[in-house]
């Protein structure tokens, strides 16, 4: 089994940043990839950026592609989502998740799935509110 924890959300004017990471324990080496995703009121969960543990491509959601960097230290077991030029619309609950599957694009490496189904594990979430 797996456990996740996420820190680092909080409030942050439009245009600033925040840096949320994901301490994964237990049986960690059952894992292949780390996502995350979010969650705004009155809105479905969706997909904001993976990464595999092996050093596959991360892969960002159109909404994030440029502000949003993913990142991993295997030794430390840790995921983090670096935010810059945070907007409005990204307020909502973060959420980081553990999976034992990997997608193989097309381009010919591995990549983390991004439907939530595909997912096994989740933190507990972290709340990120951005204000004008």
């Amino acid at each position: 089994q797996v456990q996740l924890v996420e820190s680092g959300g909080g409030l942050v004017q439009a245009g600033g940043s925040l840096r949320l990471s994901c301490a994964a324990s237990g049986r960690t080496f059952s894992t292949s990839a780390m996502g995350w995703f979010r969650q705004a009121p009155g809105k479905e969960r969706e997909f904001v950026a993976g990464i595999t543990w092996s050093g596959g491509r991360p892969s960002y959601a159109d909404s994030v592609k440029g502000r949003f960097t993913i990142s991993r230290e295997n030794a430390r077991n840790t995921v983090s989502l670096q935010m810059n030029s945070l907007k409005l619309e990204d307020t909502a609950v973060f959420y980081c998740a553990a999976t034992a599957r990997l997608i193989y694009s097309n381009s010919g490496y591995y990549t983390a799935p991004q439907i939530d189904s595909a997912y096994d594990t989740w933190g507990q979430g972290t709340q990120v509110t951005v204000s004008s």
